[in-house]
C-alpha cells in the first residue's frame, strides 16, 4: 500500500514538474531572444536556442527609445488608484448587498451581475464620451476611470459578507454600534483576505490593460507599459530582440510587487478560489 502511494506521489510530482517546465519555456524564450540578433531570433532552425553572441544592443535601443521611468510611473499610478477605488467601492457595495435590506436591492444586484456578463468593450464608447466631455484625456484620471467601480469586486465582497455569521452584527448593535460602525470596525476587517484577493486581481488586470489606455492616453508621456509595448509590433516587420528586451524591462514592477507581497498574493488567491 505504501509503495502504491509512493508511486502515485512520484507520478504527481513528475507531472507537476513537466507542467512547470512547460510554463517556463515562453519566459526563457523571451530572455534568450532579447540577447540574440534579429537574424537568429527569426531563424527557423529549431537548434538555434542560445545566441551565438550575447548582445545587449536591444536593451540599449529600448532604453533610448522609451522613457521607462515615465512608463513605470504611469503604470504604478494606474495600479495604485484602481486598487484604492476598487477596494473601497466594492467593500461598501458588497456590504450593502450582502447584509442590508433596502428597496430595489435584488434589481440593483441583478444589474451588477449583468455588467459582469457583458464584454467590457461595450462600455468603451460611452466611457470615452464621458472622459472627453470632462476634458480628462491624457491624464491619470482617464486611466483610472473604468476601474473606479468594479462589478466583480462587488460580487466577491458580497459573497464574503454573506459568509459571516449574523451574531457578529447583533453583538455589535448590543454594544451600541450603528450600521456604519458595525461595518467599519467589525465586518470589514473580517473580509481582509477577500480585499487582498480583489487588490491582486485589480493590479494584474490594470497592468495588462491595453485597449483603454491606447484610446484615452495616446500621448507618449502619459502612456502605460502595455500600449507602449504594443506599438513595437510592426505592420510588416517586427524586431523581436527589441520587443523581448522591452518586455523584460516592463515586467520588473510586477516582479518586484510579487516579491514584496508574495505571502498576501498566495493567501488571497487561495482564499478567493480564483485563478488568473
Amino acid at each position: 500500500m505504501e509503495k502504491t502511494n509512493r508511486k502515485v506521489l512520484v507520478l504527481i510530482h513528475a507531472v507537476l514538474i513537466v507542467a512547470s517546465v512547460t510554463m517556463l519555456v515562453p519566459f526563457l524564450w523571451m530572455i534568450l531572444t532579447a540577447f540574440k540578433s534579429n537574424t537568429e531570433a527569426t531563424s527557423v532552425d529549431p537548434f538555434v536556442i542560445f545566441p551565438s553572441v550575447w548582445r545587449t544592443d536591444a536593451f540599449e535601443t529600448m532604453v533610448e527609445y522609451f522613457s521607462f521611468l515615465t512608463l513605470y510611473k504611469n503604470t504604478l499610478l494606474l495600479i495604485f488608484w484602481r486598487i484604492f477605488f476598487a477596494v473601497i467601492t466594492a467593500t461598501m457595495a458588497g456590504y450593502a448587498f450582502g447584509r442590508l435590506n433596502f428597496f430595489g436591492k435584488n434589481l440593483m444586484f441583478s444589474l451588477v451581475l449583468i455588467q459582469m456578463m457583458v464584454p467590457a468593450q461595450v462600455f468603451i464608447i460611452p466611457q470615452y464620451v464621458m472622459i472627453s466631455s470632462l476634458k480628462l484625456t491624457n491624464t491619470i484620471a482617464a486611466l483610472v476611470f473604468p476601474g473606479v467601480v468594479t462589478a466583480f469586486g462587488t460580487f466577491l465582497l458580497r459573497q464574503s459578507y454573506m459568509g459571516l455569521p449574523r451574531e457578529l452584527e447583533e453583538a455589535a448593535r448590543l454594544d451600541g454600534c450603528n450600521i456604519g460602525q458595525s461595518f467599519l470596525y467589525v465586518m470589514a476587517p473580517l473580509t481582509r483576505s477577500s480585499m487582498v484577493a480583489l487588490g491582486i486581481f485589480t493590479a494584474i488586470f490594470a497592468y495588462k490593460d491595453l485597449m483603454w489606455p491606447m484610446i484615452v492616453n495616446p500621448n507618449k508621456d502619459m502612456m502605460t507599459l502595455a500600449p507602449a509595448l504594443a506599438k513595437l509590433q510592426g505592420q510588416f516587420v517586427t524586431k523581436y530582440p527589441e520587443l523581448m528586451a522591452a518586455s523584460l524591462i516592463a515586467i520588473i514592477p510586477m516582479v518586484v510587487i510579487y516579491l514584496i507581497f508574495q505571502k498576501q498574493f498566495i493567501e488571497g488567491i487561495a482564499t478567493s478560489g480564483g485563478k488568473l
